[in-house]
């Protein structure tokens, strides 16, 4: 895999009240991914910038929903994400750099 694609594959952390609740039960991280990307690119990208082991990667794609506003129809973008089971002694800690 290109160097480059490493950091556009990942879009960052998807911080939700459900995604807090999937860290604390079980070893998964979700992150929001490109709309391009293939859960092999995903794996790799998730090893390489964390020095983690992932075990499996499922991915989901979240249509944006149409929403009314005073111009008119408006639509939110579409959303694809990934939930990252990390192996056993993994962990990310996203709030450790500060």
């Amino acid at each position: 895999m290109n160097p480059e694609r490493i950091y556009k594959v990942l879009l960052g952390p998807h911080i939700s009240e459900k995604a807090t609740i999937v860290a604390e039960g079980t070893q998964q991280v979700v992150f929001r991914v490109a709309s391009d990307a293939t859960k092999p690119e995903i794996k790799k990208a998730v090893e390489e910038l964390f020095n983690v082991k992932v075990e499996g990667v499922n991915v989901l794609n979240i249509k944006g929903k149409t929403k009314r506003t005073a111009r008119g129809l408006g639509k939110r973008s579409d959303v694809r994400k990934a939930y990252v089971r990390l192996a056993d002694g993994s962990e990310i800690d996203f709030l450790a750099g500060e």
